[in-house]
C-alpha cells in the first residue's frame, strides 16, 4: 500500500504566451485573407471590445481576445514612437 506522508507536486507546463505584437500581425494577416480593411476592424474591436469586428479566420478571434485591448494599444503606441519619434 502506498504511504501519503509526503507531499506530492503535480506540475503543469504551460502554454507558451503569444505576445501582442505577434497577435496583432496574425490578426492583420487573417483580416486581409478575408478582404476586410484590418485598421478599420481593429479600432472598431480596441473601441467597442465587439469580438465580431475580428474574423474567425485562422482563429483570429480567440487570438485577440486573449490579450487586453489596453496591451494592444500600449503596443502600437510603443511601435509608432520607435519608428516615429525616436
Amino acid at each position: 500500500m502506498q504511504e501519503f506522508n509526503n507531499t506530492q507536486y503535480f506540475r503543469v507546463q504551460k502554454e507558451p504566451e503569444t505576445g501582442a505584437r505577434d497577435i496583432i500581425a496574425t490578426v492583420y494577416q487573417a483580416l486581409t485573407e478575408k478582404g476586410y480593411n484590418p485598421v478599420n476592424q481593429i479600432v472598431g474591436y480596441i473601441m467597442s471590445g465587439d469580438p465580431t469586428y475580428i474574423t474567425s479566420h485562422r482563429g483570429a478571434r480567440s487570438l485577440i481576445m486573449k490579450v487586453e485591448r489596453d496591451e494592444i494599444i500600449e503596443e502600437l503606441l510603443r511601435d509608432y514612437i520607435r519608428k516615429n519619434l525616436e
